[in-house]
């Protein structure tokens, strides 16, 4: 605890026996494609550069948020910690409470954190490390996992290391976080990122702007 995944005879038979079969063919092609296009629709991006990630948020249109945790102080919370950036509200628990540090986020026992996303988000991520119990960074293997399974497991040793996903399927509504090393581990991070999709007047107030710079030029 902190201090503080058989042939027909008739030849008119065969002829459509023949035709048949390519129509089948043809249907279990096309099945198949549309199979692989929504295994490929809801793929899920793993990032372990955050330049490269949010580079990829920025080309789908939304905008980086950041929650850096600074107004969380040195303190112990009891679960649910919560927050919101952008229009995004997040919740985290873990058993034992949280425990925040100078900017840190972190658990109050070496166990699991989870974070829950409101709405589900497109694209997160995370500077993730591991921990002492007074909060000296040390070497860790840590593990990400999302709802729908997908996870990524590295090996960290300090505030810069990061992990990140993005979603062109269904959004992602929670992240659990684990740290594992030498003794007791507490899963830390930094800073969390999200993808944060412009208000839809934003949207149309950007489309006028961008119209009236083009008029602006045509004159």
């Amino acid at each position: 605890m902190r201090t503080q995944t058989f042939r027909c005879l008739n030849d008119s038979k065969e002829l459509t026996m023949k035709k048949n079969s390519h129509a089948l063919l043809t249907i279990g092609a096309c099945a198949a494609s549309a199979m692989l296009a929504s295994v490929a629709s809801a793929a899920i991006g793993t990032y372990s550069q955050f330049s490269l990630w949010g580079q990829d948020v920025v080309a789908s249109g939304s905008s980086v948020g950041t929650e850096t945790f600074n107004s969380y102080g040195t303190s112990y919370y009891a679960s649910p910690l919560t927050g919101s950036v952008g229009g995004i509200n997040w919740s985290a628990t873990a058993i034992g409470g949280i425990f925040c540090s100078t900017g840190y986020f972190s658990t109050n026992n070496p166990v699991t954190a989870t974070f829950t996303f409101a709405p589900g988000v497109m694209a997160v991520g995370a500077n993730i490390f591991g921990t002492d119990s007074n909060f000296n960074i040390v070497a860790a293997r840590i593990t990400v996992t999302l709802a729908d399974g997908s996870s990524y497991i590295a090996s960290t040793s300090g505030v810069t290391d990061f992990v990140g996903f993005i979603s062109n399927g269904a959004a992602i509504s929670s992240l659990t976080m684990a740290a594992a090393g030498s003794g007791n581990v507490y899963v830390t991070a930094d800073n969390m990122y999200f993808g944060v999709v412009p208000a839809p007047g934003s949207v149309a107030l950007l489309a006028c702007a961008g119209l009236s710079a083009t008029r602006r030029r045509r004159n």
